[in-house]
């Protein structure tokens, strides 16, 4: 649960380097949240394609919950994952091309990062700095 939540906990650091782990462990989380929040949404009527009554209130309460919650959280993991294989933040940008860019960064997000330090930063394997988590 420590690597799900640990890029909430470093809402909105761009600098430094991540693994892999907390990349893939956080997708699971905004998979998982998602998924209930879709239940929750399903529930009160948010799904049924009538966005004026309640449930369409609630679908979009939901919405900007979750884009609150993950979208600078899952920007950051990502520079940070570029980082660790020693490529600038701005690589996140190839996800606007059309049709292959989400690709692209998804085969980016696979790979494994640079062994021992970059320019980003020490590695993370090589040990987790206890003052990410205070």
């Amino acid at each position: 649960m420590e690597w799900m939540t640990l890029p909430l906990k470093r809402y909105a650091d761009f600098s430094g380097r991540s693994r892999r782990k907390e990349y893939w462990m956080f997708v699971v989380l905004q998979i998982i949240v998602a998924a209930i929040m879709a239940m929750i949404a399903g529930v009160t009527g948010g799904l049924d394609g009538d966005m004026s009554g309640f449930g369409g209130i609630v679908l979009i309460l939901m919405g900007l919950i979750y884009l609150g919650l993950f979208f600078i959280p899952g920007l950051a993991v990502t520079v940070r994952r570029f980082h660790d294989q020693d490529k600038s933040g701005w690589f996140i940008l190839l996800q606007f091309i059309p049709y292959v860019g989400g690709l692209i960064v998804l085969v980016f997000m696979c790979l494994e990062g640079t062994q021992g330090d970059n320019q980003y930063g020490p590695d993370p394997k090589s040990g987790v700095d206890p003052s990410t988590f205070s």
